[in-house]
């Protein structure tokens, strides 16, 4: 077939969700403290872990994404590479279209970057990656560290359970990572800290 009929009629049906595999803070920082002497692998996972964002959202970036007085990072496409080809599309659903707040020091960290690129365009895409060389540096960023091998979607997983440790709500949570809605968000209810304890003591 000339194009792929499943690619056009897009997602359908309600998905099993897959294991979710994530690394604590700890496990991160142990990890990024390995990519040290990649700097453009070490800021792409930077900005996966501390702001949960999507693969295809990261490797879509541009300059003129990021607003560093306002400390945002806004997110509006996504990258695919189809037949032999980057294509930078819509991304994944309406709630994807987010601003997210960036903290002060990743502002700091991809102001860094911005300096070592050279020729930098506002439209030009600042991790100019393919997926897989993401997850090659991924897996060289386990072996190196020791850390427990997770896929790079994983992240994200590991993004949302550090909020929900930090005491978030599902609905806020939801906000930040773009999720279509909260159901999506209480498939990581087993990592929300029960607070039938503290209900009882209150009551």
């Amino acid at each position: 077939l000339q194009i792929n009929p499943a690619a056009k009629a897009g997602n359908m049906g309600s998905e099993q969700p897959k294991e979710m595999l994530f690394w604590t803070k700890e496990e991160y920082l142990k990890f990024i403290d390995a990519m040290m002497d990649k700097p453009m692998l070490y800021y792409a996972f930077e900005i996966l872990y501390w702001c949960g964002i999507r693969e295809g959202e990261l490797l879509a970036l541009t300059p003129a994404d990021f607003d560093f007085e306002k400390k945002t990072l806004r997110i509006n496409k996504s990258y695919q590479r189809l037949q032999g080809k980057d294509v930078i599309t819509t991304p994944k659903t309406k709630k994807s279209n987010r601003v997210i707040q960036m903290p002060d020091f990743l502002c700091a960290e991809i102001q860094d970057y911005f300096k070592q690129l050279y020729g930098l365009e506002s439209d030009s895409r600042i991790f100019p990656l393919s997926k897989y060389a993401l997850k090659r540096g991924m897996a060289f960023g386990c072996k190196a560290s020791g850390v427990k091998v997770i896929r790079i979607h994983d992240l994200r997983h590991s993004h949302v359970s550090l909020l929900i440790n930090m005491g978030y709500s599902a609905v806020a949570i939801g906000n930040r990572v773009g999720h279509e809605s909260v159901e999506i968000t209480y498939r990581y209810a087993h990592l929300f800290p029960t607070v039938q304890k503290e209900m009882a003591d209150k009551l």
